[in-house]
């Protein structure tokens, strides 16, 4: 029986009581074990510590998952945040070289929200840090309620482009996402291609054009409920059946 192919996903770093602590969410690992069937490691966001070349090479896969902090904004020459905005410096001195090199070394990589826009910014984009306030466009934040369920409720459609990944997995033209962020793509990174894009234009899904294997990134958060929702189990079985590829060239070697 062929081995699980072992799926690196990030972590923020968090302070729990006097100590920090490195921390990834539930709902990502276990999308990893039930849709990806991969086995999730935590890659804890140590920056200059990180050996990336070692790390990749025994890695089959990367998820670059969702979180509370921003991608600091000197990363893409934007300006300042508003004061009170949560950062994670260390994790963005780990994620934004990890996400290079691992596109560099044909390591299958899912980028979710937060990890959307880092694949954005590490490739030279930018970023929005509050959609809601610019003309014309949806309010993209999730709902004020306290039941997560109505949080990741679907909330908008969005329209897969033609001629990329998403057409070639067979997605639906039209379908919905849920909606739970406040930033998003400004200026879309040189080499990478638009999949999906909201009803007010905005960017919600980008692959890395010329990859050699599976490079997407996604607004959303097809983890939630993977099982259930068929478009998001798609992505995920996809980034799944590219980690199991190179599982099987890293064992030939």
């Amino acid at each position: 029986m062929a081995l699980k192919p072992l799926i690196g996903v990030t972590a923020c770093v968090k302070q729990i009581g006097l100590h920090p602590y490195h921390v990834s969410g539930d709902k990502y690992l276990r999308a990893v074990s039930v849709a990806a069937l991969g086995l999730p490691v935590v890659i804890p966001s140590l920056g200059d510590l990180t050996e990336i070349d070692d790390l990749l090479a025994q890695l089959d896969g990367l998820l670059l998952t969702g979180s509370p902090s921003n991608v600091e904004p000197f990363h893409y020459q934007g300006p300042d945040s508003a004061p009170g905005t949560d950062h994670d410096p260390q994790r963005d001195a780990t994620t934004l070289p990890l996400l290079r090199a691992a596109i560099a070394a044909g390591v299958p990589v899912l980028g979710i929200c937060r990890g959307f826009q880092e694949m954005n910014v590490a490739f030279g984009g930018s970023l929005h840090q509050k959609v809601h306030e610019l003309p014309g466009m949806l309010d993209h934040r999730e709902a004020n309620h306290p039941d997560l369920a109505v949080q990741y409720a679907p909330a908008h459609a969005v329209n897969v482009q033609p001629g990329g990944v998403f057409q070639a997995l067979d997605l639906p033209q039209v379908f919905q996402v849920n909606s739970i962020h406040s930033q998003g793509i400004d200026r879309l990174a040189p080499g990478l291609r638009a999949e999906a894009v909201a009803p007010d234009g905005l960017i919600e899904a980008i692959s890395v054009e010329h990859s050699p294997t599976f490079a997407v990134g996604v607004q959303w958060h097809p983890e939630w409920q993977v099982l259930s929702n068929p478009p998001y189990l798609s992505i995920f079985q996809a980034f799944g059946d590219a980690c199991r590829q190179r599982a099987a060239q890293r064992n030939k070697r």
